[in-house]
């Protein structure tokens, strides 16, 4: 068997990990101890991000006419890659909270949903919050000015019986006073 027959499944298992990918993040991890490379993998994993180390010339060309091909300058010494269809700042989001327990881990360059970010535009993309933070807030901004409306009903609901009261005493106190000041 020639070698290009024994690589060409590899590159066809790249091919289909990022054929609808919303992001891949290219990454260095040299120096990773095994504990924290298992630890970054477990974090992954949960995520539903596919993290896998390949050689650089098979991730080339399974990268070829897709969007991730700008990716092609960063494929330079070992490099790992971090897929993810679902959530497109996972990655990023993950791999850049690790890196500062593991500071031999770097963030290479990233492609997310079809943009290329080089390591600093990376590092921007972790700060977005994931979607379900994201939709929890605007849930939170829509209900609050419901909640005030409902508290300040419930307020006056409560209040009710005392600030009719209140009014009408209010108004024989002053109704009194004024024949007094009248007689004087």
């Amino acid at each position: 068997m020639a070698k290009v027959e024994l690589k060409q499944p590899i590159v066809d298992e790249i091919s289909e990990q990022i054929k609808d990918a919303a992001s891949v993040v290219v990454v260095d991890a040299r120096g990773l101890t095994v504990a924290e490379d298992t630890q970054l993998r477990k974090q992954l994993r949960e995520a539903g991000v596919t993290y896998k180390v390949y050689k650089n010339t098979l991730m080339k060309r399974a990268f070829e006419g897709t969007d991730f091909a700008s990716l092609d300058d960063v494929l330079e010494g070992p490099s790992a890659i971090a897929v993810s269809k679902d959530d497109a700042t996972a990655p990023a989001r993950i791999l850049a909270k690790f890196a500062k327990i593991a500071t031999n881990l770097e963030i290479k360059a990233g492609v997310v949903e079809g943009t290329f970010y080089d390591a600093n535009g990376m590092s921007a993309v972790a700060a977005v919050p994931s979607r379900e933070e994201l939709l929890s807030k605007l849930l939170g901004s829509l209900q609050s000015p419901i909640t005030n409306f409902a508290r300040v009903l419930n307020q006056i609901a409560e209040q009710g019986g005392a600030s009719t009261e209140a009014p009408a005493a209010e108004a024989e106190a002053p109704a009194e006073e004024a024949p007094a000041t009248e007689a004087e």
